[in-house]
């Protein structure tokens, strides 16, 4: 889902994920370089100068046929790193250096601002308009805690072309308008804009979507101990803005922010793919930068005062309404490393950052998790490269209050014992393996992460090419640590013997919510006071000029556009082949893939008692967490890392193509890994589905407290997905058992199996009968997606495997289609978060209905043509649109952060009537178009290719004619299904509000308290 702008508080644990992602190997320094892939590039060599930018190192990986090339302008000093690949999805960034010295969130407001007009596109928001003049595969903005970057993809040249040049006018040559900051940052105004008596509220995007983010336990829990682990930096202040201080922040100082930071001198540019010449990106870029001249840019500290001693801080944090109330602590022990020079010193602390963290296997998991000392790893558990300094933390959430010393123990516990025994060689190969295995796999958005990856270490100063040598820093430390000393002297020196730890505590407070919105009152009002009759009077003035800025219907002709002849007319499918083995239908897909087989395997399970369904996730959970009878978990979860990329059950859910009251439901697996260890893969599946051992009580009861932990903490996050699944939940029976598995009745019930685990042998007993319906040889079906080699590997061991499953010659293979009411409703769900998430769903068509296509163009015209205006940019929600999911016949409203939720259900009713009052033209058509066939043609890595016709069922002939129902879309068909399907009484829509909006309560609407108790 496009968002204008993104803030990102970088919360996942830079551990064994960061590593997987930078996927290349660099293998030597090369004097001169000519392109060896698809795309023609003039040769570079090293010193010389290309269009104002000097060549200043060439570094080509073989393995993977990139190739690195480095350059600095000459002029202004700008960086640009080239990675040359044969990958058609070519990316293009440009970012600054951003580090804050304050918390009103400069960076993250420029980030948002500099996007609304720029000295070329002098029109409002030409990045939001480009998303739909483009066929981008992916275009945000994101700030991270001291940089701030602009990326986008896509695999057009033309396409390519445009986007940099409306990004590079946006970050050079913004207009930054006062407006636009009042929009995107915060302001005072009448919370009902015409009505000059009405309160006076604080609004804004950024406001609004900080409110929230900082409303979510885990990321407060993140902000706030980084804050502490690094006082007096600009690592002491949240990037994206305090809400509390994003009202001290005036237009000058934004001005200002940008005049510091947004220059040449502190830019780093990044392109990735084949499909354009290296130089005339140079060109281009030296044309829009030469102008410049070098500049020193005084950043503030980015280095913290060490600590002499270690440090415990107690903060408060908010209470979850839904959790154990007894169990809401949450605990970290973090550690300042080193602003290391080397990436293998960072590579090395990030692989025993893995041997201490990871898996079933580590030692931190079993002293806290399998001990029930918690319910999960704190939100900044791991090692983390995201500061010039880098730091490790282990923790945990969901700690009774009498616990606290007992994990702190328990901690220092696991490091004292892992610096004295050190980790076997077979716990040490279980790591490095995945790591192995996953510089092999390569995902439709590589660049991305790779652009991800590399960039804290560019952005603090770290050569970015060092960061792809994966193979060569493997190699490096399996002979280090075969001396056995070498992961015990990183413990002892940056752990044990470290002055710089903080004990970070958040304690529960049930008035903290409450207490956020007294100080956000007493704020407002201490302002309101100060105010004469004429500041109000220019108030309510400000708020018109803002409104009918808003309301501009503009000539956006100066933005450059695909056309339709730009989509291609046939899409590229992957070849299949499909046959069956042993009776059990099997589709092969041949891919390029390394030598890495991709396996999937799906059981529906039509005969599954309906009690048992909202047991299904936990039971998926429970395959690759309790172990066996014979072995424990932590033996066959190192197996399981010695041999493979990993093992993943999970509910399965899929309505049919053509009838979406019929669907299936049950379990898929996938998992990949090197062709030559197949053999083992058939062999650790066969072990987990027949000997996972339901009776294994005590693994049981952490496994359901971590479930319920991680689906809680899931929801402020994801609010807008559990609003829109709960409320298409009462119109059709799939979206009622996929609400069931995946949604707040699942959060509930995952909530009341964690507060009343004294039913915990009930518990058992259920997924010990669920296990008796799985992987029967008569209902399932597999995908694999590999080289032809390892096809024949496959081939040889799966009659095997499939011999191993239990039969049942009465097991149903059809789709099922229970009796269900439709039944539309109004429901408010109340819940702490200091925001609200929106929808209202209509029951619509099946994917291939002939108004399927109609309705996703409708959506899309929607969402750019009034919603994204109305929810967005009037009300303050950080997003909000319609959408169209086919698959299951689903239109859907939403908002996402939304601080006005009744204006938004007004807005929706509004954009019914504008859908069929107004008359879309050619040009508003083809946008819409050119946005769909974007995500549409999208590239996928090796593993998805051939998966949409796996679990669907829908063929290549049936995606073909969806393409030409799309492009032959007209304005008639548009306001003909916007009638039928928006406006015709029948079709009821169903709405839900998750939040704190209680004016719902007052209109009538069904109060759904969810209970955990």
């Amino acid at each position: 889902m496009l968002r204008p702008a993104r803030y990102t508080a970088s919360l996942v644990s830079s551990r064994l994920a960061s590593i997987n992602a930078s996927s290349y190997t660099a293998i030597r320094l090369v004097k001169k370089f000519h392109s060896q892939t698809s795309y023609e590039e003039s040769t570079f060599v090293l010193g010389e100068t290309v269009h104002g930018f000097k060549v200043e190192e060439v570094r080509e990986v073989r393995e993977f046929r990139l190739t690195a090339i480095k350059l600095n302008h000459e002029k202004t000093g700008a960086e640009y790193l080239h990675l040359g690949c044969d990958d058609r999805n070519n990316v293009f960034s440009v970012g600054f250096s951003t580090p804050p010295t304050d918390d009103t969130g400069a960076a993250h407001i420029l980030e948002h601002t500099v996007l609304c007009s720029s000295e070329k596109y002098p029109i409002r928001d030409p990045y939001f308009k480009m998303a739909n003049r483009s066929l981008s595969t992916f275009m945000n903005a994101l700030t991270e805690c001291d940089y701030t970057h602009y990326p986008f993809s896509t695999q057009n040249l033309v396409d390519y072309n445009n986007l940099r040049d409306v990004f590079l006018d946006a970050v050079f040559a913004p207009k930054l308008l006062e407006l636009d900051f009042l929009q995107e940052g915060w302001r005072i105004e009448n919370e009902f804009v015409g009505n000059p008596h009405s309160p006076l509220v604080f609004k804004g995007v950024v406001y609004n979507e900080m409110k929230g983010a900082l409303a979510d336990p885990g990321t407060l829990f993140y902000c706030r101990a980084q804050q502490k682990l690094f006082p007096g930096t600009a690592y002491g202040y949240i990037a994206g803005g305090d809400p509390q201080h994003i009202t001290d922040l005036t237009h000058e100082n934004l001005l200002k922010f940008h005049q510091r930071y947004y220059h040449p001198t502190n830019a780093k540019f990044y392109s990735y793919g084949r499909n354009f010449p290296l130089e005339s990106q140079l060109k281009a870029i030296d044309r829009k930068i030469s102008h410049y001249s070098r500049v020193h840019t005084q950043y503030p500290n980015q280095t913290v005062e060490r600590f002499t001693s270690p440090q415990q801080v107690t903060v408060a944090g908010p209470y979850d309404s839904l959790g154990n109330p007894n169990r809401q602590i949450k605990l970290s022990m973090s550690y300042l490393i080193d602003d290391f020079p080397s990436a293998f010193d960072h590579f090395s602390m990030k692989i025993l950052s893995a041997l201490l963290l990871d898996g079933p296997a580590s030692p931190m998991h079993q002293a806290l998790i399998d001990s029930d000392l918690g319910t999960e790893y704190s939100t900044n558990v791991g090692y983390n490269t995201t500061t010039k300094t880098s730091s490790f933390s282990a923790g945990l959430q969901g700690v009774r209050y009498h616990d606290i010393d007992l994990v702190e123990n328990s901690i220092q516990m696991v490091l004292e014992r892992a610096h004295g025994k050190g980790f076997s060689r077979n716990r040490i190969d279980s790591i490095l393996h995945p790591v192995e295995l996953g510089s092999k796999n390569k995902t439709g958005n590589f660049g991305l992460a790779l652009l991800q990856t590399l960039s804290a270490s560019w952005f603090h100063g770290r050569n970015p090419i060092d960061e792809l040598e994966i193979d060569q820093n493997l190699k490096r430390i399996k002979q280090l640590s075969l001396k056995g000393g070498f992961f015990r002297s990183k413990i002892e020196k940056y752990l044990l013997k470290n002055p710089h730890r903080l004990t970070f505590v958040m304690q529960p407070d049930v008035n903290y919510t409450n207490q956020l919105l007294a100080n956000e009152r007493q704020r407002l009002e201490k302002i309101a006071s100060s105010l004469t009759g004429p500041d109000k009077a220019r108030i309510f003035q400000r708020g018109l000029e803002l409104r009918r800025y808003q309301d501009i219907v503009e000539d956006v002709s100066c933005l450059p556009s695909l056309s339709l002849s730009d989509i291609p007319v046939d899409g590229e499918e992957t070849p299949l082949d499909h046959d069956d083995i042993d009776g059990v239908p099997v589709q092969w897909c041949s891919t390029s893939a390394n030598g890495i087989s991709y396996l999937r395997i799906i059981s529906p399970l039509p005969d599954l008692p309906e009690d048992l369904k909202p047991y299904l996730p936990l039971f998926c959970d429970a395959l690759t967490f309790l172990g066996t009878r014979f072995r424990t978990m932590a033996e066959i979860d190192q197996e399981i890392r010695l041999y493979t990329g990993g093992i993943s059950f999970a509910h399965f859910l899929a309505c049919d193509h053509s009838d979406i009251d019929k669907f299936e439901e049950g379990i898929s697996l996938s998992s990949y890994v090197l062709d030559r260890h197949i053999p083992k893969l058939y062999k650790l599946v066969l072990y987990l589905i027949k000997e996972t051992d339901f009776e294994n009580v005590d693994a049981l009861e952490p496994l359901i407290s971590s479930n319920a932990s991680t689906l809680l903490a899931s929801v402020p996050y994801s609010g807008h997905v559990y609003a829109k699944s709960y409320a298409a939940s009462s119109l059709s029976s799939a979206a009622k058992f996929n609400e069931i598995a995946n949604g707040l009745t699942q959060v509930e019930f995952a909530g009341k199996l964690a507060n009343n685990i004294s039913t915990i042998e009930s518990v058992a007993k259920k997924l010990k009968s669920i296990q008796s319906f799985i992987f029967k040889k008569e209902s399932i079906r597999i995908a694999i997606n590999g080289t032809p080699e390892g096809s024949k590997h496959h081939r040889k061991y799966l009659a095997n495997f499939l011999s191993g499953l239990k039969r049942d010659a009465n097991c149903s293979k059809a789709a099922i289609s229970p009796t269900f009411s439709l039944q539309p409703a109004k429901s408010f769900i109340p819940l702490s978060f200091n925001t609200n998430f929106v929808a209202q769903c209509i029951k619509a068509v099946p994917y291939t209905h002939e108004d399927s296509a109609k309705l996703a163009v409708l959506a899309n015209l929607l969402t750019q043509q009034f919603l994204h205006r109305e929810i967005r940019e009037k009300n303050g929600a950080y997003d909000g649109g319609a959408e169209y999911d086919a698959s299951f016949g689903m239109f859907t409203f939403f908002s996402y952060r939304d601080p006005t939720p009744l204006h938004t259900l007004e807005s929706i009713e509004k954009s019914k009537l504008y859908a069929t009052g107004h008359r879309f033209g050619e040009k508003e058509l083809t946008e819409a178009k050119l946005a769909i066939f974007g995500r549409l043609d999208s590239p996928v890595g090796a593993s998805e290719e051939g998966l949409t016709r796996f679990i669907t069922g829908i063929s290549a002939g049936m995606r073909q004619r969806r393409r030409k129902d799309l492009l032959a879309v007209t304005t008639e068909d548009i306001q003909r299904v916007a009638e039928q399907y928006l406006l015709r009484p029948t079709n009821e829509p169903s709405s839900s509000i998750l939040g704190e909006h209680d004016r719902a309560r007052s209109m009538g609407w069904n109060v759904r308290n969810l209970a955990t108790s």
